[in-house]
C-alpha cells in the first residue's frame, strides 16, 4: 500500500518492545487482580489429590505458589491483550476488511484458553495424578511437595490453554487468506502424528491411556480447525459476491437510464 514503510531493524525490535511492555503490563494487572481469587483456585489444582495434602519444606513455597496461581490466571485473563498484541506485530499489514476479524479473534482467544485449562484442570489432571499415586505405591511414598506439584499442573494448565486455541487461529488465518482448508485437509494423517508427538510431550506421564486423554481432544481440535476454514472461505466468497455487486449496482443502474 502507499502508506506501508519498511522498518529498520532496530525500528522493528522497538515495536516488539512495545508489544512486549504492553501486554506485560495487562498480565501484571489482571496477576494483581486474580489474587483475589488464587486461593480457591489453589484449592481446586489440589482437589485431584484428595486427603493428601501436599508439603511445603522452604519457608518462601507458600507464597511463591500462591502468586504463581495468580500468575497463570493473570494470564488466562489478559489473553485477549496478549494475543491482539502478538497479531499486531507479526501482521501489521492488515487490511481494514481483515481487522474485523481480529476483534473476534480477541474474545475467543480467551474462551479457548479458559476452554484448554478446564480440559486439563477437570479431566486430564485427575487421570494423572491418580495414575501417578498409585505407581509403585508399595514401594515408594508418593509425598510431593507444593511447589514441585504446582510447577507441573500450572505447565500443563498454560500449553493445554494454548492448544486449545487452534481452532480459532485457524480461521483466523483462513480468513485472510494464508491457509485453506483443501491443504489442512490433506495434512490430515500428519495432525495425527503432531498430535501423538505433542500429547507425548505434554502428557506428564508415560502410559498410553493418560496419552490418549490429550491425544484424542487434540486432534479433534484439528478437525474443528478444519471445518472453520471450510467456514472461513464460504463465508469470505459471499462477502466478496456482495463487494462485487454492490460495485456493479451503479453501473446497472447507469445503464437502464
Amino acid at each position: 500500500m502507499a502508506n506501508d514503510k519498511e522498518l529498520t531493524i532496530w525500528e522493528h525490535l522497538n515495536e516488539l518492545r512495545s508489544c512486549i511492555v504492553k501486554a506485560g503490563i495487562a498480565v501484571l494487572i489482571t496477576s494483581a487482580v486474580s489474587m483475589i481469587f488464587a486461593e480457591q483456585a489453589l484449592k481446586l489444582l489440589l482437589a485431584p489429590l484428595g486427603e493428601q495434602l501436599p508439603q511445603t519444606i522452604k519457608p518462601t513455597e507458600s507464597f511463591t505458589v500462591y502468586f504463581q496461581v495468580a500468575l497463570i490466571c493473570g494470564v488466562a485473563l489478559a489473553m485477549p491483550v496478549i494475543i491482539y498484541e502478538a497479531v499486531r506485530y507479526i501482521l501489521p499489514g492488515l487490511l481494514p476488511n481483515e481487522k474485523k476479524y481480529l476483534f473476534w479473534l480477541l474474545p475467543g482467544a480467551t474462551v479457548g484458553f479458559i476452554g484448554g485449562v478446564s480440559f486439563a484442570a477437570f479431566i486430564m489432571i485427575p487421570a494423572a495424578v491418580n495414575f501417578m499415586q498409585g505407581f509403585l505405591e508399595t514401594i515408594v511414598n508418593n509425598n510431593w511437595t507444593l511447589e514441585n506439584y504446582i510447577s507441573f499442573v500450572t505447565r500443563v494448565l498454560f500449553w493445554m490453554g494454548v492448544v486449545f486455541e487452534t481452532p480459532l487461529l485457524m480461521f483466523f488465518l483462513a480468513k485472510i487468506g494464508l491457509i485453506n482448508y483443501k491443504k489442512l485437509a490433506k495434512f490430515r494423517k500428519f495432525a495425527v502424528l503432531v498430535a501423538a508427538v505433542i500429547a507425548a510431550m505434554v502428557t506428564p506421564t508415560p502410559d498410553p491411556v493418560n496419552m490418549m486423554i490429550v491425544m484424542i481432544p487434540l486432534y479433534a481440535l484439528y478437525e474443528v480447525g478444519v471445518v472453520l476454514t471450510r467456514l472461513a472461505r464460504s463465508s469470505k466468497s459471499t462477502e466478496t459476491a456482495d463487494a462485487v455487486a454492490t460495485v456493479d449496482a451503479p453501473k446497472a443502474n447507469k445503464t437502464g437510464k
